[in-house]
Formats: structure tokens, C-alpha cells, sequence
């Protein structure tokens, strides 16, 4: 069988791993398949060396001043800059003009922006670092950004999030073209989980839901987050603003854009994660001191918000010993 081209476009400050990532998961199927099924290449500007964000300057076997030849999948790789300045329009034309003819594409990380720009995504469902995930959906509102998955699927189109959820797309990738068997050898070999359990939400460092509304409703919210351990029903709540309970959760609805619970579960789950990611305090202990009922209630909040378990999140992320 002839091997599966990969191209993956590199535009200068390219996010090292976006690109090294991907490449490296193709280069170990084929060495589980025992068989060339993948021919990885970097495309670039010109056949010049392209300067990631780490200084690191990586050598492209092509240039997009060559017309795209037999590429089966097409891969834009992130930038730290990009989405932040305008796309270089020869990229875009030259995107606009290979994509469709390969198998399927799409971007690792905000490499979204480049493809969204050049008109490829309009009415997918994709994805992004979840730091760029609200730019990226005003940007292109034809777009469906969907901030907490790790890679999405959509007819041609692949997506992934930040990072190293390239490394989790690519192989998806080699799971559709080889099947699963190999592409758990893959995993093994690169210490990585065949599928990450939950979203990339789990990571991202937002905080919880930020005050907003006037004045009094984000001393409120403060309030909220210093004590997630206090009774937060609406009626009391209300009380604190003195406000009718109804004429409350009408007001913070309008103005916060979420339910009064709603945001008083976001702030709960957010201490929870800080206390999980000390490693001192088990599920049972946390919940009791950040408003949970009781452990399965903090389970059901943190599967709902960040798709993984506290027990889970605390093995991920607490200090190891």
C-alpha cells in the first residue's frame, strides 16, 4: 500500500510540539504496522528553515509556492500569534486551494484560526486551545466552537485542542486508517492514554466564572467564592442583596448570564479543584468544605463541568509522593 501523505503546515512561531507531536504518533504506527502507512512532512512558507516559538527551527521538505501533490491528510499546526495578527494571505490562498483535495484536514490547536480564516470551516463543529476557543467563535461566528473537547470529527474535518491534544488526534487518526489494536501499541510506546479521559476543560486555568454584572452582584459573587462552604440558596442570596428572591434570580440571570446556582456550582467546583490539586484533602473532605452534600454530589458537579472525576482529577493533578 502506498503510504499516507501527512502534510503538516508550519507557519513561522509555530508551537514546537504542535507540529513534533503529531509527526512523531505516524512515525511510531509505522513502526507498529511494521510498514511505511504514513509519509509525515512539514510544509512551509518557503523552502527557508521555520522558527517555532522556542527558537528551534525545523527544516520543511516543502513550500506552499509547490502545488499540494497526493496529500491524503492535511494538518495546520498552532502558532502562540495566531488569531492575534492577520494570517499571511498566500497561506490562506494556498489552504483554500489544497485542503479540499485531500482526504480530510484540520488544525492542531489554534492552528483553527489559519483554516476558520480561509473560509474551511464555516458550519463545522471544531475545536481549540481553550484559552483562544471565545476568540476564535467571535472571530468566525459560522463556526461551532466546542471549548472542552479534546479533538472533533466532522465529515472531512479534524480539529484538536491545545497542544498535546494533537498527539491525541493524530491518533484518532491512526485509529481510523489501522484500527485499534495498533494504535494501542502506539499509545504504549509513547506513554500516552489511548483515549484521555475528559475534556480539555480539566486543564484550563480560567478560574471560576469571573464577577460580572454591577457592583453589588460581584461583591456577591466574591462573597460566593470565599465562602463555598456557606448556605447559597437563593433566598439567601437574596437576602445579602436585599433583594426579593424572584427579582434576584431575574436580575442575576440577565446580568451574569447564568442561574444563580449555576454560577454558585462553578465557584464551588473551582475551590474543589485547588483543595484536590494539593493532594491533602480527599473527595469525601473536599466536598464537605466547599457546599457539596456529599461526595457523590461534588462527583456529579465535576463530571458535569470538567468530565472527569475528583478521585481522577486529583491523581492527574496533585504533587506526586
Amino acid at each position: 500500500m502506498k503510504p499516507r501523505s501527512i502534510a503538516v503546515v508550519a507557519v513561522p512561531g509555530v508551537q514546537l510540539l504542535d507540529l513534533a507531536g503529531p509527526i512523531d504518533v505516524f512515525a511510531e504506527a509505522n513502526a507498529q504496522a511494521g510498514e511505511a502507512a504514513y509519509a509525515p512532512l512539514v510544509i512551509g512558507l518557503g523552502p527557508e528553515p521555520v522558527r517555532s516559538s522556542s527558537g528551534v527551527a525545523v527544516l520543511p521538505a516543502r513550500s506552499i509556492d509547490q502545488p499540494a501533490r497526493d496529500l491524503d491528510t492535511l494538518l495546520v499546526a498552532g502558532s502562540p500569534r495566531a488569531g492575534l495578527e492577520a494570517a499571511p494571505p498566500e497561506v490562506l490562498a494556498w489552504l483554500r486551494a489544497s485542503a479540499p483535495k485531500a482526504r480530510r484536514y484540520g488544525s492542531i490547536c489554534s492552528g483553527a484560526f489559519f483554516l476558520a480564516a480561509a473560509g474551511l470551516l464555516n458550519g463545522r463543529r471544531i475545536t481549540t486551545h481553550w484559552a483562544v476557543a471565545d476568540r476564535l467563535a467571535e472571530a468566525f461566528p459560522e463556526t461551532a466552537v466546542q471549548p472542552d473537547a479534546l479533538y472533533v470529527r466532522d465529515g472531512p474535518v479534524r480539529t484538536a485542542a491545545g497542544v498535546t491534544a494533537g498527539l491525541d488526534l493524530a491518533l484518532a487518526l491512526v485509529e481510523e486508517d489501522l484500527g485499534a489494536e495498533i494504535t494501542r501499541r502506539v499509545a504504549a510506546q509513547l506513554v500516552m492514554y489511548f483515549r484521555r479521559p475528559g475534556g480539555q476543560m480539566q486543564f484550563s486555568r480560567y478560574g471560576a466564572a469571573a464577577p460580572s454584572g454591577r457592583a453589588a452582584l460581584q461583591e456577591l459573587q466574591r462573597y460566593v467564592a470565599a465562602h463555598p462552604d456557606a448556605d447559597h440558596s437563593v433566598p439567601r442570596l437574596a437576602e445579602r442583596a436585599s433583594l426579593s428572591p424572584r427579582h434576584f434570580a431575574r436580575l442575576f440571570r440577565s446580568e451574569v448570564g447564568v442561574t444563580p446556582a449555576a454560577w454558585v456550582e462553578s465557584a464551588r467546583v473551582e475551590a474543589a479543584r485547588r483543595k484536590l490539586e494539593d493532594g491533602r484533602s480527599t473527595p469525601k473532605r473536599v466536598a464537605a468544605e466547599c457546599g457539596f452534600a456529599d461526595a457523590d454530589a461534588l462527583r456529579r458537579a465535576f463530571v458535569r463541568s470538567l468530565g472527569v472525576t475528583p478521585a481522577a482529577y486529583r491523581r492527574a493533578h496533585a504533587p506526586a509522593g
